[in-house]
């Protein structure tokens, strides 16, 4: 048996190795990457220089941006730079980092969508009540529980699964480091460390989305009474986007953690973890942005100056 501290690196799994395949994955990873963070870096100079664009709701929408920018670039640089080299190891540290950033990204943007759903509840349902409710300070401090939340899941992912020990083969059947492929590498009998860390981790996504479950079923009987079809559509076009982007987010990950654990790896799992792990922060932007009205007054005030 050798100890996981042997170990000096891994080596990540190419999503083809035929040479123009590879490439053409290459092109692809880095089209949607250099999309991804124009889309979502535009989002963030648009709600900065606008004041109009000042308000509770643009706020954690700027952090969902720069998260979805972070979380995208903590993966597929890497992977593009793998196609296009001979090499695709990555370092024992730098996988730990790897998955330690991963995953407090991810835990941060769940929180971040179910403060963004909160929003909207108080928006809807308690009106008179949104700005003493959504004060500054609150929205400092639900920002803050989420990148709080997201950094105790990232020690506790990361220190659960390197501290077991690993044997035999190094390749991780992901583009990536993370947790469902690095298990697989491991001779541990007894994962109860990690096992502690995804149920905590399931259980504050599952806490999460019974928040956001809760708080769209009394925006929906709420806008159900609003005598206004144009009133009506103009609150469902604020939400749905926002449901849209939770529900992509979340089942993917739940699929990608809770499936059997299978020997052996598919394609399947590659694409799950694509969907979780890139097309969000590449789709956010647009799904946030088609029927926003504010946001294209913003692009107009200033990309045009008019």
């Amino acid at each position: 048996m050798m100890n996981q501290t042997l170990i000096m690196g891994f080596l990540l799994m190419r999503f083809a190795e035929n040479w123009m395949l590879s490439r053409m994955h290459a092109v692809l990873f880095s089209l949607i990457y250099i999309v991804a963070m124009s889309e979502n870096l535009i989002i963030i100079i648009l709600i900065i220089f606008d004041q109009h664009l000042h308000t509770p709701m643009y706020f954690f929408l700027k952090h969902l941006s720069f998260l979805d920018m972070c979380l995208i670039s903590a993966t597929v640089p890497k992977s593009i730079l793998n196609s296009i080299s001979i090499t695709d190891s990555i370092s024992f540290l730098g996988c730990v980092f790897q998955l330690f950033v991963v995953v407090l990204l991810a835990g941060s943007e769940i929180g971040i969508l179910t403060a963004m759903s909160y929003d909207r509840y108080v928006a809807i349902c308690c009106p008179l009540h949104y700005e003493a409710v959504m004060s500054r300070g609150s929205c400092v401090q639900l920002m803050a529980m989420s990148w709080f939340n997201g950094g105790v899941l990232g020690i506790l992912y990361s220190v659960g699964t390197f501290s077991l020990n690993f044997c035999g083969s190094n390749n991780i059947h992901q583009f990536f480091c993370d947790v469902p492929a690095l298990l697989k590498l491991t001779c541990s009998k007894e994962h109860a460390t990690i096992s502690v860390s995804v149920a905590i981790g399931v259980c504050y996504a599952f806490s999460c989305l019974i928040c956001i479950v809760v708080s769209y079923v009394y925006i929906f009987f709420t806008v159900l009474k609003i005598p206004s079809g144009q009133g009506r559509s103009k609150a469902f076009s604020t939400c749905l986007p926002h449901l849209i982007v939770v529900s992509m987010f979340l089942v993917t990950g739940a699929v990608a953690y809770l499936k059997p654990d299978s020997d052996v790896s598919s394609i399947l799992d590659l694409l799950i973890s694509v969907f979780y792990s890139v097309v969000p922060s590449a789709l956010n932007p647009i799904i946030y942005c088609l029927r926003n009205k504010d946001i294209k007054s913003a692009v107009g005030k200033v990309f045009v100056g008019c």
